[in-house]
């Protein structure tokens, strides 16, 4: 329920009668005007809106102690103006746990997720788009577009996609993989371990005599439970999987070590070598420490060569701030299983995007003309955003794409000429002397790969009318230098309503966050006029994913966000 009712909306289904101060065990008494206490005093003067908001911005401990659930706080990206800094530097991320943990708060526990928990590059990216693959030598292909923004018309959106080639089943490289198992007593309960195990059931269906699979378990001590088995041995994988069960604390550091060193032990040259931890995140013995985490598997993935998905499982104890970064820093994806559906889309259905990656290290580099582009601002990604000396250092680590991925990035802009708080300059400029000379990008004409559509540093008469140009990096999945490609986009937005389907979703994606997260860049957007601009983006007989956000929207409008 919502505030008015005695609830704690998005509180994990904590009630106190009203004017009671929720009492925590090992919390001490609340003092006036605490969280604790808000149910009955301040929060009830404030309306719904900023009550929810106040209520969320203070409760991040409060929510932890309810539910046990972790996330990883952020800032929002803000305005920036092109004139003062027309770079704007960002890895890419496919990832999709964010969507999909917001889906089970909302549709499984009928509550609204935690402000922090919704990170809206993965809303978009959870979705299937019909971009155009590559053609020739490149492993993926990129797409520009621009049409008004339906939250705030004055400004305008502008997408950037990039479609990875495509990798038939049979076509799909061996694969070396190597399970990492969390089964302590945390994983207990019927959406961790249970589905676990139905979600690598289907996975070794799909598994061929080439390909290998080993388990490695961990809780208090990380053990060997399956050495690499060929594929078509599922008789005796299966009998491996169905021993597992639940029970003592968590140890995930030494499990880490040990599957690298497995997974190293029987790399295949020129196929899939990859850890998959399944997990709900709670490690509390060992190197338990984020950081300490984060540092063990970005020294494995160096040294052995070997790829990394996290697979986040189950509600309550989900340490969604430590998933999400061991899989950033150690070449890796992070997706969360909330249900037999989305098992099957992990496992299956997406199954060599999940596995083969056909590109690493991708960054984007994002040059705004100032003589378009008053300002603009990067619309998710807040926490993939790079300093743009970053671009060119092949040492920074970046995102990976996998076979089939699509990647869709979208800022808001603001056209020079518009009236806008956004291209308010934070500083005015100097009225005795010259601002400084923005520092020119180092990249040159002979670093362009032959597709790029024009050399860098072409003369200004030829991109005058260009909104942005589009500066991609990335390296071969064995590779320790990376390319060079570069895609303008022409100034030429389009009216929102006749931007494509797959444009319209996405920009309704967006909304879909910022008002999960009662973004204070929201602009006119509300639930009403969001649904509306959902259906008609899904069409009249939308797919079961997009009926479902649908659901998910609607419920987010009832809660009350």
């Amino acid at each position: 329920g919502g505030y008015g009712d005695g609830g704690m909306g998005g509180m994990g289904g904590y009630y106190a009668p009203a004017g009671t101060p929720p009492r925590l065990p090992g919390f001490p008494e609340a003092p006036t005007n605490s969280v604790d206490n808000y149910r009955g005093g301040e929060l009830a003067r404030l309306s719904k809106s900023d009550a929810m908001t106040k209520g969320r911005g203070l409760s991040r401990s409060l929510n932890e102690a309810l539910t046990g659930d972790r996330f990883g706080s952020f800032a929002e990206n803000k305005f920036t103006t092109s004139r003062e800094n027309p770079l704007s530097t960002f890895s890419i991320d496919v990832d999709t746990a964010s969507y999909a943990k917001c889906r089970q708060l909302l549709i499984e526990q009928n509550r609204l997720p935690p402000v922090d928990a919704v990170r809206i590059e993965e809303f978009i990216n959870y979705f299937k788009y019909e971009y155009a693959g590559p053609v020739g030598d490149d492993p993926f292909a990129a797409h520009l577009a621009a049409a008004t923004c339906p939250w705030n018309p004055n400004h305008q959106i502008v997408r950037i996609a990039l479609q990875a080639e495509k990798l038939a089943t049979e076509d799909r490289p061996a694969a070396n993989i190597v399970f990492l198992l969390d089964v302590s007593g945390s994983m207990s309960s019927a959406n961790k371990l249970p589905l676990v195990k139905d979600s690598i059931r289907m996975m070794v269906r799909q598994l061929r005599a080439d390909d290998r699979i080993a388990m490695v378990v961990y809780a208090g001590a990380a053990g060997c439970v399956l050495e690499s088995t060929p594929g078509d041995r599922q008789g005796e994988i299966l009998a491996a999987l169905d021993r597992l069960e639940a029970g003592g604390s968590t140890n995930g550091g030494q499990g880490i070590q040990l599957a690298y060193e497995l997974a190293g032990r029987h790399f295949i040259a020129g196929g899939v070598n990859r850890v998959v931890l399944c997990t709900d995140g709670d490690f509390n013995v060992g190197a338990t420490s984020t950081g300490a985490l984060v540092s063990m598997v970005e020294e494995q993935a160096a040294r052995q060569k070997v790829f990394l998905t996290v697979l986040g499982f189950g509600s309550g104890n989900t340490n969604d701030a430590m998933m999400e970064q061991i899989s950033n820093n150690g070449n890796g994806v992070y997706g969360f299983v909330d249900n037999q559906r989305e098992a099957h889309r992990q496992m299956v259905s997406q199954l060599a995007g999940n596995l083969v990656t056909v590109a690493k290290d991708v960054k984007i580099q994002v040059e705004f003309n100032p003589t378009q582009v008053a300002a603009y601002r990067l619309l998710g990604y807040d926490n993939r955003v790079m300093a743009n000396e970053d671009f060119n250092n092949d040492a920074k680590d970046a995102g990976e794409i996998g076979a089939g991925h699509r990647v869709t990035a979208m800022y808001e802009i603001v056209p020079v000429g518009v009236a806008s708080s956004a291209t308010r300059p934070v500083v005015d400029p100097l009225r005795y002397q010259p601002a400084t000379d923005a520092v020119e990008d180092s990249a040159v004409s002979s670093d362009v790969e032959p597709s790029a559509q024009r050399p860098v540093g072409a003369p200004a008469s030829e991109v005058a009318g260009e909104l942005l140009a589009v500066k991609l990096r990335y390296k071969q999945p064995e590779g320790t230098e990376s390319k060079l490609l570069l895609f303008p986009l022409e100034d030429k937005a389009s009216e929102f309503e006749q931007a494509d389907r797959d444009f319209r979703w996405a920009a309704s994606m967006v909304q879909f966050g910022m008002l999960l997260r009662n973004s204070r860049f929201k602009g006119q957007s509300t639930w009403e006029q969001l649904i509306e601009q959902a259906q008609s983006a899904a069409g009249i007989a939308p797919g079961p994913d997009y009926t479902e956000a649908l659901s998910m929207i609607r419920t987010a409008q009832r809660l009350g966000r």
